[in-house]
């Protein structure tokens, strides 16, 4: 099941990084651009849409399973709920821990929604994808997307998960369309580190947002940053994410970094 028609992107980091701020600020900023959006959150907590609906969705894999996995018998509005501005939210959600691969999760979500005809209108489709697992299941949203943006911070942890994926990304593009679009500095105050390392893998940060209180109340808000009060802050986070959304649709150059070793990585980054 191929997505056709809509730019698709698959957002990646280690947990915790941001993830689905990102995503859902960023599908914020795709709407507001005017174009039609979709965001698939793929992660059993099924938190990954809730500043864009307010409340936390129940996941594709629950829903099918009321139904006897008979997806014939589900209509739209029993797994898409409309957030912000419009964007359509999607819950994969995922199996019990331990019992199963999230990759037939994603596989069946694609399915419904093209059976439904829920991508012929859309411009926009952002995977929001677990945490720093690069298993054959959660690289699954990599068959579809185009690009793969992944969130980072300026900290070794952070960095030395980005370079895992950067590797997983490349061995999928060797068979998929996907490629890397680059990184986001995220919740950091300075860059320098992501930095000496793109610099070194021939990797590229394409966007930067600060480590700010703003972000962190409107996640405890349920909003998005589109939502909240025109603080200063706020106003400046807002114009970088319509940037990298207006960047992202445009097109970007696909880059193709060389991942470091584990012990290369050691001695860039690593202290005495």
């Amino acid at each position: 099941m191929k997505i056709e028609g809509a730019k698709v992107f698959s957002v990646y980091g280690k947990g915790g990084i941001g993830k689905s701020t990102t995503s859902s600020n960023l599908s914020a900023a795709f709407s507001r651009l005017g174009k039609r959006v979709l965001q698939i959150g793929c992660d059993p907590k099924h938190d990954s849409t809730f500043t864009l609906t307010g409340q936390l969705q129940p996941t594709v894999i629950d829903i099918l399973k009321e139904v006897d996995f008979h997806a014939e018998e589900l209509r739209p509005e029993d797994f898409v709920t409309l957030g912000y501005n419009g964007v359509m939210c999607i819950e994969a959600g995922g199996p019990p821990a331990g019992t199963g691969c999230g990759g037939y999760v994603v596989g069946q979500t694609v399915k419904l929604l093209k059976q439904h005809h829920l991508l012929d209108d859309t411009d926009v489709v952002i995977f929001d994808v677990l945490g720093d697992v690069v298993c054959g299941g959660f690289a699954a949203p990599l068959q579809h997307a185009d690009r793969a943006l992944i969130v980072t911070a300026n900290d070794f942890d952070s960095i030395y998960a980005m370079n895992r994926i950067i590797a997983a990304v490349q061995a999928k593009s060797s068979n998929y369309k996907v490629r890397l679009a680059g990184c986001v500095a995220n919740r950091s105050k300075d860059t320098d580190e992501v930095d000496r390392f793109c610099d070194t893998v021939g990797f590229k940060r394409i966007g930067h947002m600060p480590d700010v209180d703003a972000i962190r109340r409107s996640r405890l808000k349920k909003k998005t940053l589109f939502e909240m009060d025109d603080d200063e802050d706020i106003v400046a986070c807002r114009a970088e994410y319509l940037r990298l959304a207006e960047l992202l649709y445009n097109g970007t150059e696909a880059v193709t970094p060389a991942p470091m070793e584990d012990r290369d990585i050691f001695e860039l980054l690593g202290f005495d």
